[in-house]
């Protein structure tokens, strides 16, 4: 296992109390013809859009719920972990379509919720490891329970209340946001060994890839893990010697090319399995370290400090984070990467979504998958 392995995207966040969250507004519609009707997402707090809500524990760390998260955009918080829109919700917009409801909201009914354009199924905290691995290792730490298992048992009861609503995939895209990083994390100082992560992590992730494929998920995307190294959380744990070619720490972002090295390789087995199925990779490492090693190319001038936070040097301090009283927010979040220390700004979000979409950072590109599309109708 890596020398230092990076607390998670969502460790400061797992045990939380939220404030109940307003739902997110909709995009303006666009003429555009797109190709697809609805959209099914799953992962953890890089995709989540409410889903967390719902989590409570013991008091003590930040609020997802709380200003000034949602600052930007939405101008409140919607339990998205972000001072506004994710990957996901760009996706959207590029489709011409509304911002997907959390599927918690469906099941709910809040705000009378429409599923009608997809569903988000990602949740903060969530592992690639059922949740039974790190209680039978007694790893639990009132972590949030849920995998991406978990998320597919969703996704199967949702079918269920859709009964001949739920036809075919043929018109859906499934995005399957970055899972895994927590998995390391919830192991770190622990006897088990990145190898044996790794191995059970990409194990279940195919596994769960495999279910949506033989249900008749057509259209697939499927993010890898980013290099975590370069956020406040790690660089504050890290020592100060473990660091790469552009100042983030080397251990953790080898752990997450490593690991993404064998996911892609498993995507490629996926490819011959099912060969009427475009599964696209978006290199989610690779596009982030684009921009750290231009930032000013893509209009930030801060790398490192995170927007939201308190403290030095990197405005990060777990005990004050981000939604708790004695942390402020900067006046320029589309000039800062990091939101809080373990998320990213709208803005980088946006800048990673553009290299999904038009740019080189997904193989094949998303381009073929939507070119693929419109050619079958």
């Amino acid at each position: 296992m890596a020398s230092i392995s990076f607390i998670g995207i969502n460790t400061i966040f797992i045990i939380i109390i939220l404030t109940s969250s307003c739902s997110a507004s909709t995009p303006s519609t666009k003429t555009t013809s797109h190709p697809f009707k609805k959209i099914y997402a799953f992962g953890d707090s890089f995709t989540d859009t409410g889903n967390t809500r719902s989590v409570s524990g013991p008091s003590g760390f930040g609020h997802v719920g709380n200003p000034p998260y949602g600052i930007t955009f939405f101008h409140h918080p919607t339990n998205r972990y972000s001072d506004g829109r994710l990957v996901i919700d760009f996706i959207a917009e590029s489709l011409s379509l509304p911002y997907l409801q959390p599927y918690r909201n469906i099941v709910s009914n809040a705000s009378r919720s429409d599923a009608s354009h997809g569903v988000n199924f990602a949740v903060a905290g969530s592992t690639a490891i059922n949740h039974e691995f790190f209680v039978k290792n007694n790893l639990t730490l009132d972590i949030t329970p849920q995998s991406i298992m978990s998320q597919l048992n969703w996704f199967n009861k949702f079918l269920e209340t859709q009964g001949s609503k739920a036809g075919t995939f043929d018109d859906a895209l499934f995005w399957v946001g970055e899972i895994g990083v927590n998995d390391y994390a919830y192991t770190l100082g622990s006897t088990i060994p990145g190898d044996t992560i790794q191995k059970l992590g990409i194990s279940s992730v195919t596994s769960f890839l495999q279910a949506l494929l033989k249900k008749g998920a057509k259209y697939v995307v499927v993010q890898g893990l980013p290099i975590s190294g370069c956020l406040p959380l790690a660089m504050t744990l890290a020592a100060e010697d473990d660091r790469d070619n552009i100042g983030c720490v080397k251990s953790v972002n080898n752990q997450t090319h490593a690991h993404n090295l064998v996911l892609q390789a498993k995507l490629q087995d996926l490819r011959k399995q099912f060969p009427h199925a475009v599964i696209t990779y978006a290199d989610y490492w690779s596009a982030y370290y684009t921009v750290m090693k231009n930032p000013r190319q893509y209009g930030f001038k801060e790398s490192f400090k995170a927007c939201c936070g308190s403290g030095d040097p990197y405005n990060f301090n777990v005990f004050t984070v981000c939604g708790t009283p004695s942390a402020s927010a900067c006046s320029n979040p589309s000039q800062y990467i990091n939101w809080d220390g373990v998320h990213l700004t709208e803005a980088m979000y946006k800048v990673m979504t553009d290299m999904f979409v038009s740019g080189k950072a997904t193989r094949p590109p998303f381009s073929y998958l939507l070119n693929m599309k419109l050619r079958r109708g």
